[in-house]
């Protein structure tokens, strides 16, 4: 469906990006908006602040974790075409698997979040194309974290895995599988995978520090991610206006531009349909997953998207169906977040006439009284130790990393103010607060919730 009766004022939003970019002390950002069918493209700022290099509507900046959109988008095409099992076990597929627990994961459950596989585990294999390969291998120091499909918890570690299976069913690299499959087809001459063709193109580099009205300066490193992350993020870089062409596809029902259809209609509703909700609603406001999207409720208004991040680089994608309506923001550092929900409030508003929820996060005036003795207790996930403890009356949090680094960050100290019985908002050092989210299962089991992943108490 497309929103005939809204025109894009093209003058009034490049004032309007330039304005909050300067504000929020963002120094680069490409914004796309598909509306009736036609893709608007601005940029605005700088892609790096040490060079003085212009964005521009061309510019490829770091999508991050939008990927997994990309990667999910590979897995449907597979099962549409019979090659693939939406419901087959992962060791079905990848028998060399040897998690214990993986023989009860499926597909879907990769898909969806639901696999108890662990969040995060980065390891580099080089960078050949056998990279996903023996990262599979080096799994096997791994654990799941949860029963597969009792726990939501984002996991890049589940779409790694998924790029593997691509791998094995079709023959191919991942990165050669994305471009014949998906890039080729759909037009996207501004999206790539490896840093060699990223240097075709101007590119951003990300932003870091910065805050109390200062801008933030260039980060030491482009990009720390080893190829072996690829498919959950690691490396894709695009144009603003090559993420609304994908959101296109989907708009259109799984069809190309050129007519070519890239998934059944039947697959594109599938995967923007809520599977599994998830107990963690604010830290990307969305309430749960379909196959590889994010879910939203926008004041009963159904809308999929998803967000990336990379070292100072942020995406966010947003798309409502029932308008005909995209919107693809890039940026390289500042205080992204408060930019994108300004200006994607107006947008939607203006453009689709739809209300984006107010995306701030704040302790209530009163706290409500909550029992707070069920939530004490340690907590750990691949890499990461949080101790909850009881400070008359207060639970303060303790958050460690372990992911063998030789200089892991120093602790965080997390006061934690109760918002409900179950959600609290995190005072720590940052003048963020930061969503916790404490969910009990039927078993007694609990598991606490920072940035969407799910960690087990273990005593």
């Amino acid at each position: 469906m497309e929103n005939t009766t809204k025109t894009f004022n093209l003058d009034h939003w490049q004032k309007r990006l330039d304005g909050l970019r300067t504000t929020y002390h963002v120094p680069g950002a490409s914004l796309a908006v598909l509306i009736n069918g036609e893709i608007h493209e601005l940029a605005s700022g700088l892609l790096h602040r040490g060079t003085g290099v212009e964005a521009t509507t061309d510019s490829l900046f770091q999508v991050g974790s939008i990927t997994k959109v990309y990667t999910a988008t590979l897995v449907m095409q597979l099962v549409d075409s019979g090659e693939l099992d939406i419901n087959a076990t992962v060791k079905d597929i990848l028998p060399e698997l040897v998690v214990p627990g993986t023989e009860a994961i499926t597909i879907r459950q990769l898909l969806n979040h639901t696999s108890g596989m662990t969040s995060d585990f980065m390891i580099d294999t080089g960078r050949g194309d056998d990279c996903l390969a023996r990262y599979i291998e080096a799994c096997e120091e791994l654990r799941l974290e949860s029963s597969p499909g009792t726990v939501v918890s984002y996991s890049s570690v589940g779409y790694n895995v998924l790029g593997r299976i691509v791998e094995v069913v079709t023959g191919q690299s991942w990165d050669d599988v994305l471009r014949d499959r998906l890039l080729v087809p759909l037009g996207l001459v501004g999206t790539v995978t490896l840093p060699e063709e990223v240097l075709r193109f101007r590119a951003a580099m990300g932003h870091l520090a910065g805050g109390n009205g200062q801008d933030p300066e260039p980060a030491p490193f482009w990009n720390l991610l080893p190829r072996s992350s690829g498919p959950s993020g690691g490396a894709l870089c695009a144009t603003a206006a090559d993420l609304v062409r994908l959101a296109q596809m989907y708009l259109k029902g799984g069809v190309a531009p050129d007519g070519t259809r890239v998934l059944t209609s039947e697959t594109v509703a599938d995967m923007h349909r809520l599977e599994a909700e998830t107990p963690d609603k604010w830290t990307s406001h969305n309430e749960g997953w379909g196959l590889g999207w994010m879910i939203y409720d926008w004041n009963g208004v159904p809308v999929f998207g998803h967000d990336g991040a990379t070292i100072g680089q942020n995406g966010y994608l947003r798309i409502v169906p029932g308008r005909g309506v995209a919107v693809a923001l890039l940026t390289n550092g500042g205080s992204t977040d408060l930019l994108q929900s300004i200006l994607f409030r107006e947008l939607f508003e203006e453009l689709a006439e739809t209300r984006m929820p107010d995306a701030a996060f704040e302790p209530v005036m009163q706290s409500p009284m909550v029992d707070i003795t069920p939530f004490v207790g340690i907590y750990k996930r691949q890499g990461v130790v949080m101790t909850v403890t009881n400070h008359n009356g207060t639970l303060h949090l303790r958050y460690e990393i372990f992911d063998g680094r030789q200089a892991p960050p120093p602790p965080m100290e997390i006061i934690l103010i109760p918002v409900s019985e179950s959600v609290y908002a995190g005072v720590g050092a940052s003048e963020d607060l930061i969503p916790v989210v404490f969910s009990t299962l039927t078993d007694g089991s609990v598991y606490c919730y920072i940035g969407m992943r799910a960690a087990p108490k273990i005593t």
